[in-house]
């Protein structure tokens, strides 16, 4: 009888969300600074009635806890969320590094979950209208607008920025994207087109030549070709939006440095300041002999292509797939030299060791070419090996290069999947939800703290350090006991009758 009486001395009851576990207290002070290391029956959430303790959180959760307390490794249930499982190790003490190996992968899903759908926060996809709040946080007028004395300009300043920046936030900055595409795309084909030899106008010169007698004679000439005086319109016009365009929106942007380092703001106002530097070269340096060199310049205009990830999602995620992926391109372009410069001068010397008075391999450098084309399985045919060993290399060339670039394309694929996938599950969210009162608001008690690993005093459930005048867990107190007491006083009275 005695070894009974102390085997349940021995024991604690855990009420956990209203399932009820038994252990040992020799188990809970196996893990020590945890909360469960530090019960005590002085605690407000302890029930001398029904003596246990109860705890307001997740049964599933302190299942494998209380498993990690008895066998020493912490596995984490595949039914929950990771943000939930970190969230209840912390409220129990507990260090979420301890999980096993074995679901550690599954464990931190989670976290990359999390990085993927900040970046896309960052990327700014969502078509929700701002608060007044929110705009006049962005904008910084909130001592304004707290004031209620919102100037004209700052409630311009924000629907200026949505109708130049912000394609779908209204009908009317829909209306200003589709004309900025409309100039961007007419830009795009107007520099392509200028250059076709029918879209070109000769320049005819008269000049004086001798003819056979010594006599003097004049003809024509055609020394050069320009572009069509209607393709100068053109880019006058798409200019000139271009220009008010980049005008209003660093007018109207909320934070201007980073307005200006934009890579692709960079990009535009570099696109349209070469069009004016090229209308000044036309004028006053046209005379120079290699004044068309500097027209190469203006190829920047056709970076004006990125200026449409503004306006399309799929683009924003696109170029953020490329970014993620860095280290995978970085390794491709890595083993890609690497397997051009081995097979270069594998084929020099293959084709130097029978004879070949064919041989197009006459340096290493020249087989570079050839290795890249045939890695990256173009093969122009330009240059090819004519002796059996060379063909041999060529063909263990050929191999190398699909299975190189063939490796880091399913990674690729995959972080494309992942982000547009994520991307239309935050579209389909709903943009309102109930808000939830944290039921020591309710209570009007201090929020609950997570339990620190400091060696500190015992900490009740609330958080706080345990105090013995605590009126909440006297009344909890009072309350059972004076039903304990009621009950007594009922079986005495049915017992008599």
């Amino acid at each position: 009888m005695n070894n009974i009486l102390s085997d349940s001395e021995n024991r604690v009851v855990l009420n956990v969300g209203g399932i009820r576990h038994e252990a040992y207290k020799a188990t809970l002070k196996k893990i020590p600074a945890t909360r469960l290391s530090r019960l005590t029956e002085q605690l407000a959430n302890y029930d001398p009635v029904l003596n246990e303790y109860f705890f307001d959180r997740h049964p599933g959760v302190f299942g494998q806890i209380l498993n990690y307390y008895r066998t020493g490794k912490l596995h984490y249930p595949t039914d929950v969320c990771g943000p939930l499982f970190e969230e209840e190790l912390e409220f129990w003490g507990l260090d979420s590094n301890q999980v096993e190996p074995c679901c550690w992968m599954t464990y931190t899903q989670h976290r990359d979950t999390q990085e993927t759908l900040a970046v896309l926060e960052r990327l700014d996809l969502d078509t929700e209208k701002p608060t007044e709040e929110e705009l006049a946080r962005k904008f910084g007028y909130e001592e304004a607008y707290a004031k209620g004395k919102v100037n004209w300009w700052q409630r311009l300043k924000p629907k200026l920025w949505s109708l130049m920046d912000e394609p779908y936030s209204s009908n009317a900055a829909k209306i200003v994207g589709i004309i900025s595409v409309f100039f961007i795309c007419v830009s795009i084909v107007s520099f392509c087109l200028k250059t076709h030899p029918d879209m070109r106008v000769p320049v005819i010169r008269n000049i004086t030549v001798k003819t056979a007698d010594q006599g003097l004679a004049w003809t024509l000439d055609k020394q050069q070709t320009n572009a069509h005086e209607f393709f100068f319109y053109i880019e006058c016009v798409c200019n000139a939006w271009f220009t008010f365009e980049i005008l209003i929106r660093f007018i109207s942007s909320p934070n201007k440095c980073e307005f200006i380092t934009s890579l692709v703001n960079i990009i535009d106002y570099i696109a349209t300041a070469s069009f004016f530097v090229d209308l000044c070269l036309q004028k006053f340096a046209s005379h120079l002999e290699n004044a068309d060199i500097l027209e190469f310049f203006s190829i920047i205009r056709i970076m004006r292509l990125f200026k449409l990830t503004r306006h399309s999602s799929g683009l924003k995620i696109l170029v953020q797939t490329f970014r993620a992926s860095a280290k995978e391109l970085t390794l491709l372009v890595f083993f890609l030299v690497l397997g051009i410069v081995i097979f270069a001068s594998l084929v020099y010397y293959a084709e130097r060791i029978q004879t070949n008075p064919h041989n197009d391999f006459n340096s290493i450098p020249l087989g570079l070419w050839w290795a890249l084309v045939t890695m990256t399985t173009v093969g122009y045919g330009d240059m090819a090996p004519k002796t059996y060993i060379g063909m041999f290399v060529g063909a263990l060339c050929a191999l190398a290069g699909v299975l190189t670039i063939a490796l880091p394309v399913p990674v690729i694929v995959s972080n494309f999947a992942m982000y547009y996938s994520h991307t239309q599950a935050r579209a389909k969210l709903p943009k309102k939800r109930r808000r939830v009162i944290p039921v020591e608001q309710l209570l009007g008690r201090p929020n609950q703290q997570p339990m620190k690993n400091d060696g500190s005093n015992i900490i009740s459930a609330s958080g706080g350090p345990k105090r013995s005048k605590d009126l909440i867990g006297a009344k909890i107190v009072t309350n059972k006991l004076r039903r304990l007491s009621n009950c007594t006083s009922i079986q005495s009275t049915n017992g008599k009758k």
